[in-house]
Parts: C-alpha cells; sequence; structure tokens
C-alpha cells in the first residue's frame, strides 16, 4: 500500500492548441500513471484553443511523470495555486455572487436564502471577487 506521504490531490489547468487538443491524455492519466483526475470544468473546441481543469490524485512521482508527458504532449501546464475564500463576516447575504458564478460553487439556501459557498466547486474565475459590494470574496494563495 503507499504511504500516504507520497499521495497527492492538486489541480491544474492543462492548456491546449488546436494541434493537441484530439489527444487522449485522460484516458493516458488513468492508464499509464495511475492516476484519478476528475474533471472540474472544460472548454475545448477541435478547431480551436482550449483549457481543462483538472483535480488530480495520485502517488507524488505518477504525478511528477503525468506532468513531464502532457508538456512532451504540446500543452501548457499550470498548477492552480490560487483558491477563493469568503469572508462570512463580511457577507451580507446579497446574492450578487450566486447570479455570476458558473461553476455554481455559491448557491443560495432555499428558503432561507443564505448564501453557501463550496470551494471544492470554485474554478477560480474571479467573477464573483469582482460583483461582490462587501469584498467578502477574496484570492488565497497556497503556500
Amino acid at each position: 500500500m503507499a504511504d500516504r506521504e507520497n499521495l497527492v490531490n492538486k489541480k491544474i489547468i492543462l492548456r491546449f492548441s488546436a494541434q493537441t487538443v484530439e489527444q487522449p491524455m485522460v484516458y493516458h492519466l488513468v492508464k499509464d500513471y495511475n492516476l484519478v483526475p476528475n474533471i472540474i470544468k472544460a472548454q475545448i473546441s477541435p478547431e480551436n484553443e482550449g483549457f481543462l481543469l483538472l483535480g488530480i490524485s495520485g502517488l507524488e512521482e505518477d504525478f511528477r511523470q503525468a506532468m513531464n508527458y502532457l508538456q512532451e504532449l504540446g500543452l501548457q501546464v499550470q498548477s492552480l495555486t490560487e483558491h477563493v475564500i469568503r469572508d462570512e463576516d463580511s457577507c451580507t447575504q446579497c446574492g450578487l455572487c450566486t447570479g455570476v458564478c458558473p461553476s455554481n460553487a455559491l448557491y443560495l439556501e432555499r428558503p432561507s436564502q443564505q448564501v453557501h459557498f463550496d470551494g471544492e466547486k470554485c474554478v477560480v474565475c474571479n467573477i464573483c471577487i469582482d460583483v461582490c459590494p462587501t469584498r467578502a470574496m477574496q484570492i488565497a494563495v497556497d503556500n
């Protein structure tokens, strides 16, 4: 069994060119590198550039080898080191953020109309930060 210290759980953004968009890279992440990908958000067109936001879990060495593989394919690989946090004390429950959140990480609970934030669904698009009148939504950077 793998040592828990060697396990990673990271979010990455893969940026595609028209030449690489049809490569079966997610298949290879699973089959060849024993990683567990979770597609969080994707915008890919066969004729244009695109991106794929993935959560990836697996052994650190497998992750490192897989990132080398993706870069050799010609993909731009970016670690997601920023994440959005919500300051509960600053939030006035206005709900503006829930109307613009593309991943539904911010949502209204019914019937209470309370705003809730699910950081696991967040794709760090920063739209909520721009619309929040009290600046309750903020960017945090992982070390």
